[in-house]
């Protein structure tokens, strides 16, 4: 299947010792833990951002389905938009990274812009930035939960697996290349999954912008050894939100108004990406504004 094409914490003290540094003690945690976490290398495409959002314009997938879900504050476990299925869960589509994945494939105008080279980019809290930046971003807490399987084997959990999620600010802004956030990287990390498929992290509730319905970016990695370039990365796509969950966080939630004006202009029907179907994009979620949310889905790929 064919991308949309889009033009559009374990924080300590050792972020300053290099990814040499950061894969010896990922080692020895895995063999502590059971956990390992990847990192990415830089590549060499240029594209300059800036300002919030991206336009995510461009082809549509070869999906065939054509989800209608409301967004009733539950995900869907149908199969829009798949290539395949084996046993009960299928295949999530191939999706664009969009103008800022900050993987090391592309430029935010002052060179190449890779998070996934910063040593501390392994963790499970994503909202802060690391390194030498600060920042922090507010926002409605959402806990991620995203479960790797194998739809060409029953299912099964893949564990190993590297997974680098990343998405936009409740004002809508991108790290690393919107104008006001360009020397931040928060809201980006790396981790593998564990025994059981599964990776967690720790963020905020993403922001909407103009032309795009609310939804975040991932990439997944064979392994953290092959997290070395975007170009060894075997599956991309995205996460899509119950629209009354968005209604309520962008109507109640301080900091998220101008999302609200962004959510009331877009719809599943009419956004470039999810607009094909996007029932096996559709997180399952939890919680409210004053305690936070939790977020699960299951990705499916043909491993």
């Amino acid at each position: 299947m064919q991308p949309h094409r889009h033009d559009a914490q374990e924080s300590g003290h050792d972020h300053d010792q290099g990814l040499a540094h950061d894969l010896a003690v990922l080692q020895r945690r895995r063999r502590a833990l059971g956990l390992l976490a990847g990192i990415a290398g830089l590549g060499g495409l240029t594209l300059l951002g800036c300002g919030g959002g991206g336009s995510d314009a461009g082809a549509s997938t070869t999906g065939t389905g054509t989800g209608t879900g409301t967004g009733t504050g539950t995900g869907s476990t149908g199969s829009t938009g798949s290539t395949g299925t084996t046993g009960s869960c299928s295949v999530i589509p191939e999706e664009t990274a969009g103008p800022y994945p900050g993987d090391g494939s592309n430029s935010n105008g002052s060179g190449v812009a890779n998070a996934l080279a910063l040593s501390g980019i392994v963790r499970s809290d994503i909202r802060t930035s690391i390194g030498t930046a600060s920042g922090t971003a507010g926002g409605v807490p959402l806990t991620l939960t995203l479960k790797l399987v194998n739809a060409s084997s029953n299912c099964a959990d893949l564990s190993g697996y590297a997974i680098y999620p990343w998405h936009c600010d409740r004002e809508g802004r991108y790290s690393l290349y919107s104008a006001s956030v360009v020397n931040e990287n928060y809201l980006r990390g790396v981790q593998s999954t564990g025994s059981d498929g599964t990776v967690t992290f720790t963020t905020i509730f993403p922001g909407c912008y103009d032309g795009r319905m609310p939804h975040m970016h991932f990439e997944v990695y064979r392994n953290a050894g092959a997290a070395t370039s975007y170009a060894n990365k075997i599956k991309t796509s995205q996460i899509a939100f119950p629209t009354a969950a968005c209604t309520t966080v962008y109507s109640t939630a301080s900091g998220y108004s101008s999302s609200l004006t962004n959510f009331n202009r877009i719809s599943f029907a009419s956004d470039n990406v999810f607009s094909d179907g996007y029932t096996t994009q559709l997180a399952t979620l939890t919680g409210d504004v004053a305690s936070g949310y939790a977020a699960t889905l299951t990705v499916g790929i043909a491993a």
